[in-house]
């Protein structure tokens, strides 16, 4: 049954359950699980990053964009990410937490299109 995103017990749902697919999905997975050697670490990262943009308990402090900057990735990665992000909201989610999450990964991959140059005009 679908929820609204409360406390960090959601929080977790919603980073596990992204992360899980993309670990597994054919064109995410392998830039990924190539780059990321400690899982458990990220994850908890995630917790907190989403934890600070969601429900404003501000355990996050850093520069998302950096380690990502050199990430082979494409225009199309990003749409996978999207998609995946956004199916995972919707599978355990509902209302104004979920499309706030929703609105900041686009965001979020809107400015790292650009930094990167992966704009589309």
């Amino acid at each position: 049954m679908k929820k609204e995103i409360e406390g960090m017990e959601d929080i977790r749902l919603l980073v596990d359950s992204f992360y899980a697919r993309v670990r597994n999905d054919e064109m995410l997975g392998p830039v990924f699980n190539d780059r990321i050697h400690d899982w458990p670490k990220h994850l908890e990262t995630m917790y907190r990053f989403w934890q600070t943009l969601l429900l404003r308990e501000h355990s996050y402090q850093g520069a998302p964009f950096p380690k990502h900057a050199d990430l082979p990735v494409t225009a199309h990665h990003f749409d996978r990410w999207i998609t995946l992000f956004h199916q995972t909201v919707e599978e355990y989610f509902h209302g104004p937490v979920a499309e706030e999450a929703k609105f900041r990964s686009l965001k979020i991959a809107e400015v790292f299109r650009y930094k990167m140059g992966l704009v589309q005009f």
